[in-house]
C-alpha cells in the first residue's frame, strides 16, 4: 500500500507546487481588486527566464531569471491597467498571447529549432531531517526541491500579512472599496502596482519551478494553461491563502491520479486520463463558486 500512496503523494505535491506559487501571487493581486489574466504569460516568461538564467549562472541564476521575467510581464500589465486604465481582461489576454509568441521566437532564435539540451541543471530535493523520515508521507512531503518549501512558507506568511498588518488590511480595503481607501489616505495605485508586481514575480517563479525542478528544459507553451488554472484555484480557495493551497493540492492530486490511471494500463482512450484533473477541478469549482464571496471591486474598471 505504501508503494502506491507515497509516489502518489510525491506526484501530488510536485504538480501542485507551481500552481500554488502562481495562485498565491494572484491571490494578492485579486485582493487589490484586479484580475490578471496575463498570469499565464508571466509563467511562460518565467520558464524561459529560468532557462536563460540557468544556462548562464546555474540553478540560482535560473530562479532569479524566472522571477525577473515574470515581474517584467507584470510591470507591463500594471502600466496599461493601473497607469493608463486599460481594460484588465483585454490587456491580460494580449499579454498572454504576446508572451506565447515572444518566448517561442526567442527560444528558436537563441537555441535553434532543435532547442536546448536536456542537461540543464535542476534543483535537487532537500530532505528535511526527521520530517522526511516519517513513514508513508515523510519522503513525499519533506524531500522536495526548495521551491516547494517556499510555497509551504508563503501560505502562513501571506495569511498573517493580509490579516495582521496595516499594509495587508489596506490592500483588502482597496479590493472592497477603493474609493473609501483613497479617502482614508491609502495610495491605491501604488498598492495595486506592488500587488501586480508580486503576482508576476510569483508567476515567474512558478514557471521557473517547471523548468528547474521538474522538466530540466524549456518547451514552447509549457505553461499549458497553468495560469488560468491558478486563477480558478484562487476562486476555489475563496481568496484565502490556506484555501488556495488546498485547491492547488486538489488539482495536483487529480493530475497525479491521471498518471496513476495511465500506469494501470486501462484500455481506454488516453484523452480521458488527460482530462481527469480538469473535470475534477471544474466540479469542485462549481460547488464552491456559489458560496464564495469575491472582493467587491474585483474586475471593475479602475475609473469607477
Amino acid at each position: 500500500m505504501s508503494d502506491v500512496i507515497a509516489p502518489f503523494l510525491a506526484a501530488t505535491v510536485r504538480t501542485a507546487t507551481p500552481l500554488a506559487l502562481a495562485a498565491l501571487g494572484e491571490l494578492v493581486v485579486e485582493r487589490a481588486g484586479i484580475i490578471n489574466i496575463g498570469l499565464e504569460g508571466a509563467i511562460l516568461a518565467g520558464a524561459l527566464g529560468a532557462l536563460l538564467g540557468g544556462t548562464a549562472a546555474g540553478v540560482a541564476g535560473g530562479y532569479v531569471g524566472a522571477t525577473v521575467a515574470g515581474t517584467i510581464v507584470a510591470a507591463i500589465f500594471a502600466l496599461f491597467v493601473v497607469r493608463w486604465r486599460a481594460d484588465q481582461i483585454i490587456t491580460g489576454t494580449a499579454l498572454t498571447l504576446l508572451s506565447l509568441g515572444a518566448t517561442g521566437t526567442l527560444y528558436r532564435t537563441l537555441y535553434g529549432a532543435s532547442g536546448a539540451a536536456l542537461t540543464l541543471a535542476t534543483s535537487a530535493p532537500l530532505p528535511i531531517p526527521v520530517l522526511s523520515s516519517i513513514p508513508l508521507v515523510g519522503a513525499a512531503l519533506f524531500a522536495q526541491p526548495p521551491a516547494t518549501y517556499l510555497a509551504y512558507l508563503a501560505v502562513p506568511v501571506l495569511a498573517w500579512w493580509l490579516h495582521r498588518t496595516h499594509a495587508g488590511l489596506a490592500l483588502r480595503a482597496i479590493g472592497e472599496r477603493p474609493d473609501a481607501a483613497d479617502a482614508a489616505g491609502v495610495p491605491v495605485d501604488r498598492y495595486r502596482i506592488l500587488a501586480i508586481l508580486f503576482g508576476g514575480a510569483m508567476g515567474g517563479l512558478a514557471g521557473g519551478t517547471l523548468v528547474l525542478a521538474q522538466a530540466g528544459t524549456f518547451a514552447e507553451g509549457m505553461s499549458s494553461g497553468r495560469g488560468f488554472i491558478a486563477i480558478a484555484i484562487v476562486v476555489l480557495g475563496r481568496w484565502r491563502p490556506v484555501g488556495v493551497a488546498l485547491g492547488a493540492l486538489l488539482f495536483g492530486g487529480a493530475s497525479a491520479l491521471q498518471f496513476a490511471f495511465q500506469a494501470m494500463g486501462w484500455r481506454v482512450p488516453y484523452q480521458l486520463f488527460l482530462v481527469t484533473p480538469y473535470l475534477l477541478t471544474l466540479a469542485a469549482l462549481a460547488g464552491a463558486v456559489g458560496r464564495a464571496r469575491a472582493p467587491a471591486a474585483l474586475g471593475r474598471s479602475l475609473d469607477d
